[in-house]
């Protein structure tokens, strides 16, 4: 482990992103029926895409610098 405060300042925002989405998740399930009638579930759904896609291409990043060493 070469530095624990480097890897806590980039792992607990990667976390905060997945508790994000779970949250975005629940959200939409308990009001899917609402935001289709006006027309803005597609547009919750892109955003949780987009959000699950840049926790993980930020998980995936911590992985190679820690693999690499560089964290």
């Amino acid at each position: 482990m070469k530095n624990t405060k480097l890897r806590l300042a980039w792992i607990v925002p990667n976390v905060l992103c997945y508790l994000i989405f779970i949250g975005f998740f629940i959200f939409i399930a308990f009001n899917a029926s609402s935001l289709q009638e006006i027309n803005r579930l597609s547009i919750w759904i892109f955003a949780m895409v987009v959000l699950l896609l840049i926790s993980i291409f930020g998980s995936y990043q911590i992985w190679t610098w820690i693999k690499k060493g560089k964290m």
